[in-house]
């Protein structure tokens, strides 16, 4: 097993040290999923020094995941399946689990989407813990028969329309955070020649925008924005978005040139596998340097799964341009 792997489970109120069965562990995530996944291969024999680990997923046996020291994962067993081959592989998902496994209409009014946040997880008695606090105050918001996850989702796609502002959801020792995408950054200098395994790198326009609309709910145009230049280019190709019934013209103006920044600029996506950093996860920012291709540049990571097998940990990233940052 990778050096530094350390794997516990939790029966009732029992904690187990079982890191020297396993053989290979698996964790990931993605942008726009509501929780994280760990999957673990173990040796399911009674071996020297050891015995089978036992699980059973409906005693709701829990699981913490650490790499040199650091608490990587921590959440509830979910699945396991048994093979001939006298391996156990377990999947776990942490405590964002909770947000797309419950369901509820909701109702807010003059809220926040931090307080929706916070509404939501204590009605559930889901645990949080860092909040990041958010500016627009949302006139009303309804979700009939929604995911925890889709409300708090509405909220905060609401502060991003309002304010330009991204936030996500996050999951830590066992408590969720709601947390500034652009103020969590890892510092750290992914580069080819130095920890860039391979890399894919992809242009397109297929998705671009060059002029914006925002209509009422009866088709009347409350605000516009045109990129003229690339119009030239390349033609029209328009978006079309619904105001929000409490937005002023200066605001949903705000908001015509806030979505055609961000839709004008042609998709940037690269993917690339690399030497393991832990802190490098979905809904975090890293600095990559392809000197190939003339990048120095900060990405978002859209997608990541972590490798940790045969005394080696690699990771595969999908990431996509920051376009909210300047470098």
């Amino acid at each position: 097993m990778a050096e530094g792997v350390f794997l516990s489970l939790w029966k009732g109120s029992k904690r187990y040290d079982i890191t020297n069965i396993v053989q290979k562990v698996t964790w990931k995530g993605r942008k726009g999923a509501a929780s994280r996944s760990l999957t673990v291969i173990l040796a399911d024999d009674n071996g020297h020094g050891h015995d089978r680990a036992g699980i059973k997923v409906m005693e709701g046996h829990k699981c913490m995941f650490k790499y040199n020291g650091k608490e990587l994962f921590r959440g509830l067993i979910m699945s396991t399946t048994q093979t001939s081959a006298k391996q156990l592989t377990f999947t776990a998902y942490d405590m964002g689990i909770y947000l797309s496994n419950n369901r509820d209409t909701f109702v807010f009014q003059k809220k926040t989407a931090d307080a929706v946040f916070k509404s939501v997880c204590s009605q559930f008695k889901i645990p949080y813990s860092k909040v990041s606090k958010c500016a627009h105050t949302i006139e009303e918001l309804t979700k009939s028969r929604s995911t925890l996850f889709d409300v708090i989702s509405d909220a905060l796609n609401q502060e991003y329309e309002a304010t330009g502002i991204r936030h996500y959801v996050s999951s830590e020792k066992g408590k969720l955070n709601l947390l500034t995408r652009r103020e969590n950054f890892v510092q750290w200098v992914i580069e080819t020649g130095v920890n860039i395994e391979s890399y894919s790198y992809k242009k397109s326009i297929e998705d671009v925008k060059t002029r914006v609309k925002i209509l009422t709910d009866k088709g009347q145009t409350v605000a516009s924005a045109e990129d003229k230049p690339l119009e030239r280019k390349i033609g029209i190709f328009q978006e079309a978005r619904s105001s929000d019934d409490a937005m002023n013209g200066a605001q949903a103006a705000k908001l015509a040139v806030r979505i055609l920044e961000e839709e004008s600029a042609p998709e940037r996506a690269l993917s690339i596998e690399a030497l393991g950093i832990p802190s490098v996860i979905s809904g975090r920012g890293v600095y990559i340097v392809i000197k190939e291709l003339g990048l120095k540049r900060t990405f978002y990571v859209d997608q990541d799964t972590h490798t940790f097998d045969g005394g080696a940990h690699t990771m595969n990233l999908a990431l996509t341009y920051a376009n909210d940052l300047s470098r």
